[in-house]
């Protein structure tokens, strides 16, 4: 051992070592990232400087909270992309056809919002054609994996089901609780042109049951919405897609404990 190694603290031994342990692997999976991107990348934003951005809403339709939430937009005249599960499409399709009508566009967040890594191949496939289904002819051939989760076998079962695989490079954590004035500002903080912007008009699983309550996150975007007036358009993420050059990141996550490594360039 050297002498400047001798001279750490254990505790920071320790951890010098483990580092070193893992680097290997934290490189081959940066290598592993860049070189598949072209193939498998996820779209995470839209590199341009028109003053649009995509707000886009996970695990609907809801007949307590989407209501409120298509007349907030409608309000505002901002178009949303929701990312729905089979199983609400298919017991609310009167609430997918009001977003469809009112020029919002539907996509495909699985049947039943399962971590997708952990399943088989057949089950993953079922998974996305079960919600095809349920969504009907409406749906845009985008998909989000549920709770960001993917693998690069997973990433490739969209593929070959002819989905472009989307996620977001704004997140408003409306999965834990917050006033309605620290939504507005998170948005107002983090929304450029270009974003991708994740939200929630359902919790599908929630770890705090007093977050699932959508009121202060509506009145949060309902705030950002009357702050930015017409600085910046709130367009579908189809349409923003058409608006520059859409960002692909290498985005891996297998399992939740993967988030810790996760760095989506």
């Amino acid at each position: 051992m050297t002498a400047a190694a001798q001279a750490r603290p254990p505790a920071l031994r320790t951890l010098v070592a483990r580092a070193r342990r893992s680097m290997p692997a934290r490189v081959a999976r940066r290598a592993f990232r860049v070189a598949t991107k072209p193939v498998l990348g996820t779209i995470t934003h839209v590199e341009t400087t028109a003053p649009v951005a995509a707000l886009t809403f996970d695990d609907g339709p809801d007949p307590d909270s989407t209501p409120a939430l298509l007349d907030l937009l409608e309000r505002h005249g901002a178009k949303a992309t929701f990312f729905l599960l089979g199983r609400h499409a298919q017991r609310y399709p009167d609430l997918v056809s009001r977003m469809v009508w009112a020029g919002h566009a539907v996509a495909n967040h699985t049947f039943d919002h399962p971590r997708l890594p952990s399943l088989p191949r057949r089950e993953r496939l079922a998974q996305i054609r079960a919600c095809e289904t349920a969504i009907g002819p409406h749906a845009s051939k985008l998909f989000r994996p549920p709770r960001g989760l993917q693998s690069a076998a997973s990433r490739l079962d969209a593929l070959s089901l002819g989905y472009r695989v989307v996620t977001w490079n704004v997140a408003l954590w409306d999965w834990d609780q917050h006033t309605p004035e620290w939504f507005a500002d998170r948005l107002a903080s983090e929304v450029r042109p270009g974003s991708i912007v994740l939200m929630h008009d359902l919790l599908y699983e929630a770890d705090d049951p007093d977050a699932r309550d959508r009121g202060p996150v509506f009145a949060g975007l309902d705030m950002f919405l009357t702050r930015t007036g017409s600085r910046l358009s709130f367009v579908t993420v189809p349409d923003l897609l058409t608006r520059g050059k859409p960002h692909k990141a290498g985005w891996f996550v297998p399992t939740d404990a993967d988030w810790a490594f996760h760095d989506p360039r």
